[in-house]
């Protein structure tokens, strides 16, 4: 399948991997990649320049495919190395970069000067058209269904790719929701050009997480997210549990006097304990309403290819049955 995304990134399915704290490694990129999506690294669970520099390299031995590297922006007590990062990105020859989080905007001079191709994540059409007006060559626009932060707006995806499509003359891929072929040909039908998964690759076999994150995924149903950190204007979809119960708990109780500082315990250094030690009720973590389609744990080829194939038969056999109907 030919889309602006695949003929941009020079991939061969208009499919990527999103950045995840503790998924995002060399395993699960190369896979995407080798499979012919758009595998992504994510920089900041790396931490380091050094890190990261290795998981690149370790990356690039897995697949000689295009793969990116993430980058999110957020308020942070101690900012990552950025320029520190960036330079490595730079020197390793990645050539796309996800960023997420902030305006990237000031970072976007040094990697237009060598070659990187940049799509932004947004939740919001006008966070789109920002983007679009500093120079980012995609965008990958998240509905409310999405895991991690969906924003304030609380605009699904129905409604939120198809004026992004009215306004944005980039190409775009949908995020939010995305599992299967079904997916995939209804954000072409409502304007996108391919489409961004990130819940949906936690559940493969290549995703270096313990098998707890798995089943746990398989298990849940649409109805098991919850949104978090709302009164702090930080929401995060995440898959509920005795942690993320905890949270709630203490949202109710102190209301709109409740500060980060009240909910550490759920919500700092959770990701390796859920992630690398299988504790899936430590704390928050993210996950999108996409649960409610997960059912299996395939391989990633057999994920993709599964997904392409669907799409062909829902385009050529009953899309065009329809039509001709």
């Amino acid at each position: 399948m030919k889309t602006q995304i695949t003929e941009l990134f020079g991939i061969e399915h208009p499919i990527i991997q999103g950045g995840m704290h503790f998924v995002g490694l060399a395993e699960l990129a190369s896979a995407v990649s080798n499979a012919g999506g758009l595998g992504i690294i994510t920089g900041l669970t790396q931490g380091t320049p050094e890190k990261l520099a290795a998981e690149i390299a370790r990356c690039q031995e897995m697949t000689d495919k295009p793969f990116g590297v993430n980058m999110t922006f957020l308020p942070a007590l101690r900012p990552p190395d950025y320029p520190g990062l960036f330079k490595v990105i730079i020197d390793s020859g990645v050539k796309v970069v996800e960023t997420a989080g902030n305006n990237p905007a000031q970072w976007m001079p040094m990697l237009k000067d060598a070659g990187i191709k940049v799509i932004h994540k947004c939740t919001a059409v006008r966070h789109a058209l920002k983007a679009e007006r500093i120079g980012c060559d995609a965008v990958s626009v998240d509905g409310f269904e999405c895991g991690g932060h969906p924003g304030e707006d609380d605009i699904p995806n129905f409604i939120l790719l198809p004026r992004a499509g009215e306004e944005l003359k980039i190409p775009f891929v949908a995020s939010g929701g995305m599992a299967d072929g079904r997916s995939l040909v209804a954000a072409l039908a409502l304007g996108a050009d391919g489409i961004n998964m990130g819940t949906r690759f936690i559940a493969t076999q290549e995703a270096p997480v313990h098998a707890n994150v798995k089943q746990a995924l398989v298990d849940a149903s649409e109805l098991d997210t919850r949104l978090i950190m709302r009164g702090l204007r930080n929401t995060e979809r995440v898959l509920n549990n005795a942690g993320v119960e905890r949270l709630v708990e203490k949202e109710k109780a102190l209301g709109a006097s409740i500060k980060i500082e009240d909910i550490l315990p759920e919500v700092a250094g959770i990701y390796p304990r859920v992630m690398k030690d299988g504790d899936i009720s430590a704390g928050a973590w993210s996950c999108g309403m996409v649960a409610g389609l997960i059912h299996d744990v395939p391989t990633v080829k057999e994920l993709i290819d599964r997904i392409m194939s669907e799409a062909e038969a829902i385009i050529t056999r009953r899309l065009a049955g329809m039509q001709s109907a």
